[in-house]
């Protein structure tokens, strides 16, 4: 029996990861011009990290979570999701020691044992950013302004950012005191999730995706209306700053996101098209989260999105990813002597940073030209005994169907001139 990747994750191979790649440069690109410096977290943690941060009452940590036991008997768990891990590094390495904000941004794997459908792996992957140390709401904005350019650079259309704010600790009290006065007649009728979540954390009722429990809702009082003053004058600010920025964005007051940690802004972006699962990003203020794994009372912001529902929205919308193969250089070498000194050509180019290809099948001249044109190759050079002979390799530019003959003491040179422009010069 043939043994098959397990259910949830995939595989992702030449031809389609030139894809992630480009994703890769352009989000390493504008983290660095905004001012965000790479951090990298173990793939695995403490299980009590994600059930003090992401919060208990949550669907992550009470059903999606991949926890066992090491050899040490201690709980791991596969991180579900990069914040609660980038706020215990922040403390472990006492970056709040250092001048603040700490702006820091990941790319990497998550693991959460749902059901799959499009674009939803069970191991899937994020880019998501944190600034800590800031309560400033121009440092919201600016959070909400990255992840905007960055859909812009890519070529994304059609999206929307959803804005909310869900208070304070003490605007919640308020809240949480109306919300359970206006369901407590209807709990019977919520789903037992929302009946659990009754008591421990009713904000929570509102991001539920069942259908009698959002008709339930419908005329519930939101976040918005309880909001104490302090969080009132931070969301008009945000809202200021995303409008100086020139950001379109629409107040949705039942959006809650799914985590426990957020307080004050939260906010997602919405994708036109993809189907019920229309959210490409999410994220949010969570200033209690530091103080909550045992660090300093510390604000802080972020967000997360999928790289896989990144691709799938660039499909669905037919963005074009530039060809990055259009540059190379394949080597079409034709019996033992040619195939001895393509080698070494072979070598010297790539030492000069071109990206270069050489048959190693064997092959007569038709076949290695399917292989040049199959790969996307810009210039094949054809070395055969009586190119040997004249010390000259014959040019074909494969995209404009004509070629030359070029010395070999000059080779090099006509390449670098020609391809001036190339991705793959160092």
């Amino acid at each position: 029996m043939v043994i098959q990747r397990p259910k949830g994750t995939q595989d992702i191979i030449p031809g389609t990861i030139k894809r992630w790649h480009f994703l890769e440069t352009q989000i390493r690109k504008i983290c660095s011009e905004f001012g965000y410096q790479e951090i990298r977290t173990p793939i695995f943690e403490a299980t009590e990290l994600f059930q003090r941060g992401v919060g208990e009452t949550t669907d992550i940590v009470n059903k999606e979570m991949y926890t066992f036991l090491d050899k040490g008997q201690r709980s791991i768990t596969l991180r579900p999701e990069g914040t609660a891990s980038v706020c215990r590094a922040y403390v472990e390495n006492k970056f709040y020691a250092q001048p603040q904000p700490v702006k820091l941004y990941y790319l990497g794997p998550m693991f959460r044992y749902e059901n799959t459908q499009a674009g939803r792996y069970r191991q899937f992957h994020q880019f998501g950013a944190e600034v800590l140390g800031a309560q400033d709401p121009l440092v919201d904005a600016e959070v909400i302004h990255l992840i905007w350019e960055f859909y812009r650079r890519i070529g994304l259309k059609g999206l929307e950012v959803h804005l909310n704010s869900v208070g304070c600790p003490v605007c919640r009290t308020e809240q949480r005191s109306q919300l359970q006065y206006y369901l407590q007649e209807r709990k019977s009728d919520l789903c037992l999730d929302c009946q659990d979540r009754f008591e421990k954390n009713p904000m929570r009722i509102l991001d539920c995706k069942n259908k009698g429990c959002q008709a339930l809702t419908v005329d519930v009082p939101t976040t918005l209306d309880t909001l104490c003053e302090e969080c009132k004058e931070h969301f008009a600010k945000v809202q200021q700053a995303l409008r100086d920025c020139g950001i379109e964005y629409r107040i949705n007051p039942k959006m809650v996101r799914g985590l426990d940690y957020y307080q004050r802004t939260a906010f997602e972006v919405m994708a036109e098209g993809i189907g019920a699962q229309s959210a490409i990003c999410g994220g949010g203020r969570y200033d209690g989260l530091v103080e909550e794994i045992g660090g300093p009372s510390t604000p802080g912001i972020g967000f997360a999105m999928g790289i896989e529902r990144i691709l799938a929205v660039l499909d669905k919308q037919k963005v074009a990813i530039d060809n990055d193969q259009e540059n190379k250089v394949l080597i079409a070498a034709l019996g033992a002597q040619a195939r001895q000194e393509g080698f070494k050509i072979l070598s010297e180019l790539r030492q000069d940073g071109v990206s270069a290809l050489m048959d190693l099948m064997g092959r007569g001249l038709k076949s290695q030209m399917k292989y040049a044109d199959r790969e996307g190759v810009r210039y094949v050079l054809i070395l055969g005994d009586e190119e040997l002979a004249k010390d000259a390799i014959i040019v074909r530019d494969m995209r404009l169907g004509d070629q030359s003959e070029i010395s070999r003491g000059a080779i090099k040179k006509y390449l670098l001139k020609n391809m001036k422009n190339s991705k793959y010069l160092l």
